[in-house]
């Protein structure tokens, strides 16, 4: 994956409708499922929680299908962006105390470098990402871990661009 600057104020109203299609499309649907499922096979007094979370079930399922098939449609992008980068971030988080480690103990050189390829990507996309939830609280200390690694990499020759980053790298990790 590659980080792609996005326009904020988009992605912002984008992120909203999707939300807000996504919530009353599961309220439109578990209703009208979970009426219809209980006029068809319920019986008066007894509990209809189970026809009720099987129209929760019939929606949430609707609803993931939906999302599904408009993932590529240009209104999607950036939602579906972010979603993706806050993937890879998630998996970068998990094996970030190994990575570090190869950072200061790499015996093999190309291990450090795969690993500062790593932590730059996972350090400029959380800037991103903080830019876009306007989540600016440790911004400072972000900033400062990418200029100690920028200083790093440009000693090992290494470019700071992010596009050297591939999820693969992940695997040896």
């Amino acid at each position: 994956m590659q980080l792609i600057n996005i326009n904020k104020s988009r992605y912002s109203k984008h992120l909203k409708i999707v939300f807000a299609s996504i919530a009353v499309a599961l309220l439109a649907i578990t209703l009208v499922t979970s009426t219809l499922i209980i006029q068809l096979f319920g019986t008066e007094g007894e509990s209809h929680f189970w026809f009720n979370l099987s129209g929760l079930a019939i929606a949430a399922t609707t609803v993931v299908f939906i999302l599904t098939k408009f993932r590529h449609h240009p209104f999607m992008l950036e939602v579906v962006y972010v979603w993706d980068l806050k993937q890879i971030l998630n998996k970068i988080h998990r094996k970030q105390k190994k990575i570090e480690s190869q950072l200061e103990e790499a015996k093999i050189k190309q291990d450090q470098h795969n690993a500062m390829i790593i932590m730059n990507f996972q350090y400029r996309g959380s800037k991103q990402l903080y830019e876009l939830d306007d989540n600016t609280i440790t911004m400072a200390e972000l900033n400062s871990k990418i200029k100690q690694l920028d200083k790093r990499m440009l000693a090992a020759g290494l470019s700071l661009s992010t596009d050297a980053f591939d999820v693969e790298m992940l695997d040896r990790f």
